[in-house]
Parts: structure tokens; sequence; C-alpha cells
């Protein structure tokens, strides 16, 4: 069985196979117009898959197999630039100046049975949907070299740090923080992704243990 997740460029998908799972294949597909770098991050104790990032061309497509308990996430950057190194810098999504992601990071929330992809607008932003033409501008992060086009959209959490928004400190639990106007607006544009770190109720999609995984970068594109 293969499930398919559409995703802007430059937005996260998190992948959480359960431990009885077999391995599963994840399909990336990049439909954008333009160079995506996919990064990919295990969580804790997991393999690091691929080097953690590569280069794929527009309408390009490269499978990863998945170990079976394999949990991570996986993410577009868009406007980078590499050396012979592997340094340099993107635009969105970048993990440290690095064409290869060092692979650190935690465990995203575990559930028991089958297999759980989660795509989020938090830190990052999924959705079938174009974001950048309705980013707010306080979250809007834009080319640069005098190119002033919308290029990315953070979350409020990436954009201004307060607590209310990360849900952190006092706003550290799902009593305390609650959507938010920014929330509200990545919700209606993407109802079955991420907006904010408690939206688990509408946010989690199951499927059988085993299944593999498409996702397609700028799906919205012709």
């Amino acid at each position: 069985m293969a499930m398919a997740v559409r995703v802007a460029a430059g937005l996260v998908v998190a992948l959480l196979l359960a431990g009885d799972a077999s391995a599963a294949t994840l399909a990336l597909y990049n439909r954008c117009a333009e160079t995506v770098w996919p990064g990919i991050q295990p969580s804790a104790g997991k393999e690091l898959l691929a080097r953690g990032g590569f280069q794929l061309a527009p309408n390009r497509a490269t499978s990863i197999r998945l170990p079976a308990g394999w949990s991570g996430r996986v993410w577009g950057r868009q406007g980078c630039s590499f050396d012979a190194a592997g340094r340099g810098r993107c635009a969105t999504g970048d993990c440290g100046g690095a064409l290869y992601c060092n692979g650190a990071g935690g465990a995203p929330a575990g559930h028991a049975g089958g297999d759980h992809p989660r795509v989020h607008p938090w830190p990052g932003r999924t959705s079938t949907t174009d974001l950048n033409r309705v980013c707010p501008a306080g979250l809007a992060v834009r080319g640069g070299g005098g190119d002033n086009r919308v290029v990315g959209c953070r979350s409020a959490c990436a954009a201004y740090g307060a607590p209310q928004y990360c849900c952190t400190g006092q706003f550290g639990s799902p009593q305390q923080c609650k959507p938010t106007a920014y929330s509200r607006l990545f919700k209606t544009a993407c109802p079955k992704a991420y907006s904010y770190a408690y939206d688990d109720p509408t946010s989690i999609l199951t499927c059988s243990a085993g299944a593999s995984y498409i996702v397609t970068f700028c799906p919205h594109r012709r």
C-alpha cells in the first residue's frame, strides 16, 4: 500500500514507523520549477539515511528504503548553494549550512499501532497549497540579491520565538497552548497539516503497517 503526501517545497514531513512495522519505501518527487535539496533528520538513535540530504532536480524522483521502526523528518530546502565540500547555505530549510544534514534531533511523538506519517506546518509548513501566496509579511522569507519574491513561510514560533507561539514555558501544555491567528490561517489553507505544536487530533494520518510513502514537492504546479 502506498500513501501520497503532497507538500509545498521547504516544508516538513515527519514519519514514524511503528516498532513492529516492516520496512517501507519513501519516494520523493520534485514537481517544482527549481531544484529542491531534501533534508533528512532521523529521530534520536535512528539510522541516518541518504547522508542526511541531497539534490533533487526538477521533475526528478528518488526512492529511499526506510528500515523497520524508523522515525524522522523529511523536508525540502530551496535556494541552496554548496561548495565541493558540501558547505554553503539555503534560503529556506537550511540545516547548519551543510548539504548533508547532521542527523541530530529528538524523536517525534509516538503512537501505537500502524505507521503514522505526520505532516507539519510547525516548525515548517506542509500543504498542497502554495503558502507563499498567503504568508503574512512578518513570517515571509524573501530571496536575496535584490530578489524580493517570497521563497518561504516560517511559523510564528520560528519568526518571533514567543512562548505562546512555540508552546513553551507557561504555554507548554495542550491546555495552555491554543491556536493563534497565525495557526488558524495555516489550518484554513492546509486542513490536514500541523498548524501548531498541539494540533494532533486533526493532523495524524494512519496507514496499515508496512505502507510506502510518496512525498511530492510543489504538487500545486501544473
